[in-house]
């Protein structure tokens, strides 16, 4: 879970936005809480816009490229993810035009932000970042409105040559969190049938508390984000 402030930064097309990026392996949702824009996304079923607006529930499944479109300037979104530990691992692939998705190593350099506390140099990294993602989802877009099954076979194809490096570290992840949880759930529901409450006395009340410091340079845009537990 992540507090998500849409970047404002004007782009190519005359609109304010974040990146085109897809993930993966996990699928994403979002509460629209201040401010309306647009989802621009592309998918099996083709290209698509979503309107957001206050209190709009609009969630995808991996796969899907998105691109937020902050129509207000003040577009501000609590964003969930499934798997967690998978997104935070990097099962993002940004839009990046083919010829960088083909190469792993300009992909790493050019996804990566640089080491420094030094907001404008991370600023400008973030937006050469999203203008690079920007140009790839230009072609991309052209592709699918000529092909779009030759245009999602080559993305995904790039894309899953990119991850696959991470699969193992990724599957240690998903045991020890989402799949041990669903197990941890399937037992409760095994004692509950035999009118057994041992699970229950694990109850509790919980608090989290938003890691500190500034807020983080996202993909989209600026990310308040809770510790992973």
């Amino acid at each position: 879970m992540s507090r998500l402030r849409v970047y404002d930064w004007p782009t190519t097309d005359g609109r304010m936005g974040g990146s085109p990026h897809l993930h993966t392996a996990s699928t994403e949702g979002y509460v629209v809480l201040v401010g309306t824009g647009e989802l621009e996304s592309l998918s099996s079923r083709g290209l698509e816009t979503t309107p957001l607006h206050p209190g709009a529930v609009v969630w995808f499944t991996p796969g899907t490229v998105h691109r937020l479109i902050n129509g207000s300037g003040d577009l501000d979104i609590l964003t969930l993810m499934s798997n967690g530990g998978l997104p935070e691992a990097g099962d993002a692939v940004l839009t990046f035009p083919a010829e960088v998705l083909a190469d792993r190593d300009r992909y790493a350099a050019a996804a990566a932000l640089p080491q420094t506390d030094d907001q404008a140099e991370l600023e400008r990294a973030a937006r050469a970042r999203r203008d690079l993602a920007l140009e790839g989802w230009a072609e991309l877009r052209a592709h699918a409105e000529a092909d779009l099954v030759d245009a999602l076979d080559g993305l995904y194809s790039a894309a899953a040559a990119l991850v696959a490096p991470r699969i193992d570290t990724w599957r240690e992840i998903w045991q020890a969190g989402p799949a041990a949880q669903s197990a941890a759930t399937g037992q409760t529901l095994e004692l509950l049938a035999a009118a057994q409450t041992a699970s229950l006395y694990g109850s509790g009340v919980a608090q989290l508390d938003p890691l500190p410091g500034l807020e983080r340079w996202g993909m989209c845009g600026r990310l308040t984000v809770w510790p992973k537990v």
